[in-house]
């Protein structure tokens, strides 16, 4: 039952090259030369058994960059477009590598479901084949080294997207994250620090980065996740034992499927309630992977690049009301 809870698991890795100096502190011709150096190495032919395509962010629109952001294939600082920026990924974007943010390189690794020993096995596997060719800053004693200091160490964030709209709608996420602190870890909205949870999604990534395995790391947060996932489904099959829960659910549903004009603000939330009608059995005419999939389509930028222009406000609600209204359409 994880799958109703768990929408993506992460690895992320930060490393810097060993002759360089840090993003903050490199010329326009040294970021040039790193991003000449990474592409070189993935995207000439197969790299690791993957085909890797590349992007130099400052060609792209700005609505393209942010619903790069959405699809939580950049950072926000990355979608900036600052010249010398690339964009390595593969095509289904499970993949992905930074080159020149906060650090030379951020390789990244997202995977559908509760795979998260998986994406670190991916994430490994290509972080010591570019180890080999580029040759990363690393202290025997400190660990791989990082413009950041709390990245210092592994360099590694493990993290796992989770809905958890019965833990919130029972107040229940402050303390789980007073009680993940202490754990090393670390609960946040969606997309990662300072963000707001929207339609209930919550991060939970690894903390501590010096002093541990990585793969010590990704079991710490894989055992931490799996009692989430337990209290979550446990918290949801006495929530929904009340027929005012059941209603809400239902109401959300035909208002997906009727309404003409939707804000993204609206339709998160009422996709979050639909998502839990699906999974505890309440709605069986819609499939996860449909509502997961809208979650991502119906962000701002993310409609615009659907639609290839600038919409306003009242544009981008009409359309995600259409979008939604075709998509959770009984086939």
């Amino acid at each position: 039952m994880s799958d109703a809870v768990i929408i993506s698991s992460r690895i992320r890795l930060a490393r810097n090259l060993k002759d360089y100096p840090f993003p903050n502190r490199m010329s326009d011709s040294q970021r040039e030369e790193i991003s000449e150096k990474v592409k070189s190495v993935m995207c000439q032919g197969d790299f690791c058994g993957y085909k890797f395509m590349a992007v130099n962010m400052e060609d792209l629109s700005e609505f393209d960059r942010v619903s790069m952001v959405e699809r939580h294939l950049i950072s926000p600082d990355f979608a900036s477009g600052e010249k010398g920026r690339l964009l390595i990924t593969t095509e289904n974007e499970e993949i992905s590598v930074m080159v020149g943010e906060e650090d030379h390189i951020r390789l990244q690794v997202i995977l559908p479901t509760f795979e998260i020993e998986k994406a670190y096995e991916i994430a490994n596997k290509l972080d010591t084949e570019l180890h080999k060719a580029l040759c990363f800053a690393f202290d025997k004693r400190l660990g791989y080294l990082t413009q950041c200091p709390t990245n210092l160490g592994t360099g590694m964030r493990a993290s796992v997207m989770m809905h958890l709209p019965a833990l919130k709608e029972s107040r229940t996420v402050s303390r789980i994250s007073a009680n993940l602190s202490k754990l090393g870890l670390v609960i946040r909205g969606a997309y990662g620090e300072d963000t707001e949870s929207e339609g209930a999604m919550y991060q939970i990534s690894n903390q501590v980065t010096l002093g541990i395995s990585e793969k010590a790391a990704v079991q710490n947060l894989k055992s931490i996740t799996e009692q989430l996932v337990n209290s979550e489904l446990k918290t949801r099959e006495n929530m929904l034992k009340s027929f005012e829960y059941q209603d809400k659910i239902g109401r959300s549903y035909g208002i997906l499927i009727t309404a003409r004009l939707i804000s993204h603000k609206e339709a998160i939330k009422l996709l979050s309630n639909l998502r839990m009608g699906i999974c505890e059995g309440l709605i069986d005419s819609v499939d996860l992977e449909t509502v997961d999939s809208l979650m991502l389509k119906i962000q701002p930028a993310s409609l615009m690049r659907h639609k290839g222009t600038r919409l306003t406000p009242e544009e981008r609600d009409r359309v995600r009301a259409e979008i939604i209204r075709e998509e959770l359409r009984p086939k």
